[in-house]
């Protein structure tokens, strides 16, 4: 990593640049870039989703977040690279730290193509784009994946899609939109593939006019029959397939007014946009909130994923319990390939939706712990074991976390164990007016840790997609002030955890689906349904912690996953659950 920042330097100073700043995302602004664009890791070793680093002729810098900060002092020791900390109060973000460096005089070079507008626009001193800017040291750098193209049918058809889409632009007074981010692309073309790992999307661009659709997608010499069909039957819709390098044309081709989203429009198109003189509407992309909205097709869909999910997750906890009591010599990393073998044997599963995260004991206390592929630790009796995992379907994506018990816990361990579900079970059970962002019911998850003087660094939920990302905004649960209101049909995440580096960590995580709680003289309220349908471990609780709600809760959430697990199982794993889901007397 040393001789690459070096290499690195070396063009530096051969250019004149003072900085170069090298960010974790791909052309299309994603949170899950292919290998092609793992810039941040090939430069670093940091291998954590989330990091940008900054080199200058003196310093290098990693920015991650609370979910990373024990993974990149492992990963960054004996490299050089300095650790910058975010998300916490004290922190100095990357423009305002090149600002201290430099003042407004730095010049500041950036891969374009992986740098979003915005985010290029923040920095201090004069910006250049030079794209791929790592790719003269980066011999064997992969080159852009292309997959089999296929259709899907979330129960609305792309040209409803693209009327709605049309309406808003005239709204608007646009002549055209420019989508870059894929998950939008796939969502509005009822389109997947796999170009990137665990996400099934197709690595392209997207331009909509009121008489046109342009897609620009790579095609290979030869068609799978796959994409082939796919391609013929949007071009039967009207949308014309061109090579992803095309959109190299598009400044010199587009008429009239663009509307772009500059958080994933990355800044090398941007650029040559309005160099070209093109007009530009910025704004928020309107496909990023109609498709968080989950119609009566996909709200289906998803509740069959779930229960096809938890039939394999049941599977896998009653397999991992007895193999631990029966003495079985079972690594984390045995333990991930397990699961993915129980869900790879459901109909329709198209493979996970993000790295299984399988950690026993002080590994658990990493919220993003990788788990390692060889010399994984072995899975001992006694102590706490965490799962974070999740699958794609043909029908919908999964996402949950479940901590067991091993034998013997420490009282410690179990008053974690406890108040970690105490706060997922509260924001399971809020009652709110509509309206209400997120970031208003993040409490209710932490109070109960607050309360102990306890608490976690990440957010508490996330939106997921619809055979999709298993992270979607615009809406989420987390401290961070996002106004976007919660609406029913949005599906979120329910995390809260607890991580005591070196020791253990808990972590209980459900979907929840916002759901229509009625009206009444002081307007409409809502709430949630969980569709995640897997035990919790009882026996771990600390049953004084909880009050008499939170166990009522607990109670029917468990018999509703016996009734409708149980009887897909075998008879074995059936009585099993059977005493895991007993009612907790009151």
């Amino acid at each position: 990593m040393a001789e690459r920042i070096d290499m690195l330097r070396a063009l530096m100073r051969a250019k004149g640049w003072d900085a170069v700043v090298v960010t974790g995302s791909d052309p299309h602004g994603s949170e899950y870039p292919a290998e092609r664009w793992k810039q941040v890791e090939w430069l670093s070793g940091f291998t954590g989703e989330a990091g940008d680093l900054v080199v200058t002729l003196d310093h290098a810098g990693l920015w991650t977040d609370t979910r990373y900060f024990i993974q990149a002092e492992r990963q960054l020791a004996g490299t050089g690279i300095v650790l910058h900390k975010t998300r916490v109060p004290e922190q100095v973000l990357i423009p305002e730290w090149l600002e201290r460096q430099f003042g407004g005089e730095a010049l500041i070079a950036v891969d374009g193509l992986c740098v979003g507008a915005d985010f290029a626009q923040s920095l201090p001193g004069t910006v250049i784009s030079v794209p791929d800017l790592l790719s003269p040291f980066w011999t064997d750098r992969p080159a852009i994946p292309q997959t089999p193209v296929f259709t899907v049918n979330p129960g609305e058809r792309r040209r409803e899609k693209l009327d709605w889409l049309r309406a808003f632009l005239r709204e608007r007074e646009c002549d055209g939109i420019l989508l870059t981010a894929l998950d939008e692309i796939a969502w509005l073309l009822n389109v997947r593939a796999s170009d990137i790992e665990y996400n099934p999307l197709v690595i392209s661009y997207l331009l909509v006019t009121q008489t046109d659709v342009c897609w620009y997608v790579l095609k290979g010499e030869v068609e799978d029959p796959e994409s082939g069909a796919t391609f013929s039957i949007l071009e039967a819709d009207g949308v014309r397939i061109l090579p992803y390098a095309d959109i190299d044309y598009l400044p010199s081709e587009a008429s009239g007014r663009l509307f772009v989203d500059a958080s994933t429009l990355n800044y090398q198109l941007y650029s040559s946009l309005t160099a070209a003189g093109v007009p530009l509407e910025e704004g928020t992309s309107p496909v990023g909130l109609r498709k968080a909205v989950k119609n009566m097709t996909e709200i289906g869909g998803m509740r069959d994923a779930h229960l096809q999910d938890g039939l394999a997750m049941e599977r896998f906890l009653y397999w991992l319990e007895l193999s631990v009591e029966g003495g079985r010599e079972i690594t984390e990393w045995d333990a991930a390939v397990k699961l993915g073998q129980l869900r790879a044997d459901l109909p329709q599963y198209r493979g996970d939706s993000f790295e299984t995260i399988s950690a026993w004991g002080p590994g658990a206390a990493l919220p993003h712990y990788v788990t390692p592929h060889a010399y994984a630790p072995v899975i001992r009796e006694g102590g706490l074991y965490l799962c974070d995992s999740g699958g794609q379907y043909d029908f919908g994506t999964t996402d949950i976390t479940r901590t067991v018990p091993l034998g013997r816990i420490s009282a410690l361990e179990r008053e974690d164990y406890t108040l970690v579900l105490k706060g997922h079970i509260d924001l399971a059970m809020a009652i709110f007016p509509e309206g209400t962002p997120g970031c208003r019911l993040d409490a209710l998850a932490r109070e109960p840790l607050w309360r102990s003087k306890r608490n976690f660094g990440h957010g508490t939920g996330h939106g997921i997609g619809w055979f999709l990302g298993v992270h979607e905004g615009p809406q989420d649960i987390r401290q961070n002030l996002n106004p976007v209101p919660l609406q029913p049909g949005m599906i979120v995440s329910d995390e809260p955890g607890i991580y005591r580096e070196g020791r253990h960590g808990v972590r209980h995580e459900n979907l929840l689906l916002c759901i229509d709680a009625g009206q009444n003289e002081f307007g409409r309220w809502l709430a949630f349904e969980p569709l995640t349908l897997c035990h919790f471990e009882t026996e771990a609780l600390d049953l004084s912690l909880l009050d008499r709600s939170e166990i009522e809760w607990l109670n029917a959430y468990h018999e509703r996953v016996y009734r409708t697990l149980s009887p897909q199982l075998p008879r074995e794993i059936a009585d099993w659950l059977r005493e895991k889901t007993l009612a907790i007397q009151v």
